[in-house]
């Protein structure tokens, strides 16, 4: 029995998961989505951990959440430029909050992966490693991910030569090259060590 379903059963309906995409990028949004996902569901058997995911199984599993009609779902992003001013901590749970507060609905719980919770006006609680065992937080996982990386291929198509479609703005090694080489762009985070 996982958390969410001990929470229904004492009551705690509608119940939310929340998660994000795109703390440790040294460019882009930090993306954050919100899923209400009903007990009854067969999509709770579709839904895993998206890093754990190929991509195209994780944008065919999106595809099915987000089109489904009992799936409750919203995404909030949360700019680069907002990162630097107030920190990727802050900027994070400002995409959260936002997340679950476009969702058209008020949950009586909040589930969010991780160690940290946005302020809500309901009870909300953090769990680590959250993705990998409650349902809710998975799908949250997956639309979170998928929207962002739409996001970043787009940005690839704006300031070329970065290879964004690739690696999403990760510190890997062809990031860093092109950053020696063409300079921060303005999707770059000013604050984040690398980043000139």
């Amino acid at each position: 029995m996982s958390l969410e379903d001990e929470l229904r059963a004492q009551g705690h309906w509608p119940l939310c998961g929340v998660d994000e995409a795109g703390r440790g990028p040294l460019a882009g949004p930090v993306v954050a989505a919100a899923v209400v996902l009903p007990p009854g569901s067969p999509l709770r058997h579709v839904v895993m951990d998206s890093k754990s995911l190929s991509p195209s199984r994780r944008n065919a599993i999106h595809r099915l959440l987000v089109s489904s009609p009992e799936v409750r779902w919203s995404v909030s992003a949360v700019d680069p430029s907002t990162i630097d001013r107030v920190n990727i901590l802050r900027a994070t749970l400002t995409a959260m909050r936002q997340a679950v507060l476009n969702l058209g609905v008020q949950p009586a719980f909040v589930l969010v992966d991780g160690n940290a919770t946005p302020d809500l006006d309901c009870p909300c609680m953090a769990v680590v490693r959250g993705d990998a065992s409650e349902p809710s937080i998975m799908a949250a996982s997956i639309i979170a991910k998928v929207t962002r990386d739409g996001i970043m291929a787009d940005m690839e198509r704006l300031y070329p030569g970065y290879g964004f479609a690739r690696h999403k703005g990760y510190p890997i090694r062809e990031h860093r090259e092109a950053l020696a080489r063409l300079g921060a762009c303005p999707i770059h985070r000013r604050s984040f060590r690398g980043v000139s």
